[in-house]
């Protein structure tokens, strides 16, 4: 009879909490269409534990309002990368305990859902770079790369963004990212104009173009090659190591860089002044120097090195002056390194040729 009754009672409290859960849900549901997401989200999270040993088909119903209403703080820009990742959290969550349960209820609403959601966070992360909101971009863009990471060309934003941003340490990680999966972004893009909005739209294939013209919904179609990444890759993934002053890295990317195209005059550009990086902060190493014997050792011999890194710029300036002679950047620097050296004959010689 004992049993019986630690049963009964174990019975009743799970059906007063299905209930509960049900009641909860209601509530968050009503919130969510006012309008008011923030409130629904916080008691679909207090909820959560009520979850746990719910129907399939319960789970679903509460993963999808709670997809929902991520998806609706993110469209308004309220932590939008972060809500994304759990609005996408969530549908995976539908797609999972309607597959167990064999009952497709949201099934089709949440693939949309998610659709919709990733060409609403592309278009922001579009919208931030915009605006010199690079950080924000760069955020999103990534955030859509890792629900999607057949669409490697967020990856690519994604690390474009951050360089822009100054976020060198994020940079860097996108960058070897791509280069880890042979990124090229080499390919071609094709187009059509909509009769309706008289708006360029892209396609995935020509078939798919075709077909759509084939429909009559669109017309003037064109096709877009779009060259190789990969010397801007490399050449941006140099720079972000050169800022963060791992300059044997950055050298040995430039100079791949160089392998790639021997013409690159900003890779050229970006050698000299990584040599004169290196002069910098043998600068500051000597002027922190005293005036002990020993210091004074260490100040001769680093003196020697920082002359020697010096010219070792040259030949990169000089180079970029073989290939554009106008180059004014290039002109310059290379007029102070030369002033620095004391080499007064090269420095008149360049200076009477300007």
């Amino acid at each position: 009879m004992k049993r019986k009754l630690i049963m009964l009672s174990t019975l009743l409290l799970i059906t007063i909490g299905a209930f509960a859960q049900k009641d909860r849900i209601k509530e968050a549901q009503s919130l969510y269409e006012k309008g008011k997401s923030q409130e629904a989200l916080t008691i679909l999270n207090k909820t959560e534990y009520l979850i746990l040993n719910a129907s399939d088909e319960d789970k679903s119903d509460y993963y999808f309002l709670k997809g929902n209403v991520l998806k609706d703080l993110a469209g308004k820009n309220i932590d939008a990368a972060n809500n994304f990742t759990l609005a996408s959290q969530a549908y995976q969550d539908v797609f999972l305990y309607e597959n167990e349960s064999g009952k497709f209820k949201f099934t089709i609403k949440a693939n949309l859902a998610l659709k919709e959601m990733k060409s609403n966070l592309v278009n922001g992360a579009m919208t931030d770079f915009n605006a010199g909101k690079f950080k924000e971009s760069a955020e999103k863009s990534y955030k859509v790369y890792l629900f999607d990471k057949k669409d490697t060309l967020n990856l690519f934003n994604a690390a474009s963004s951050s360089v822009n941003a100054k976020d060198f340490d994020s940079a860097i990680r996108y960058y070897e990212q791509l280069k880890k999966i042979n990124f090229s972004g080499k390919g071609v893009l094709y187009y059509a104009t909509n009769k309706k909005t008289k708006e360029e739209d892209m396609f995935v294939s020509p078939k798919a173009r075709e077909a759509a013209i084939q429909q009559g919904v669109y017309e003037k179609p064109r096709t877009e090659s779009v060259p190789s990444k990969k010397i801007e890759i490399n050449n941006n993934l140099a720079y972000s190591y050169l800022e963060k002053k791992d300059y044997s890295k950055a050298e040995m990317i430039y100079n791949y860089v160089l392998e790639l195209n021997p013409n690159y005059i900003d890779a050229y550009i970006n050698l000299a002044y990584l040599k004169l990086q290196q002069k910098k902060d043998l600068s500051d190493e000597i002027a922190a120097l005293g005036t002990t014997p020993a210091e004074m050792k260490k100040y001769d011999k680093l003196s020697a090195v920082k002359d020697d890194v010096t010219r070792s710029a040259i030949p990169y300036l000089k180079k970029v002056l073989t290939i554009e002679p106008k180059n004014s950047e290039a002109t310059k620097t290379l007029l102070g390194v030369y002033r620095s050296l004391d080499m007064t004959k090269e420095y008149n010689a360049l200076k009477g040729s300007m």
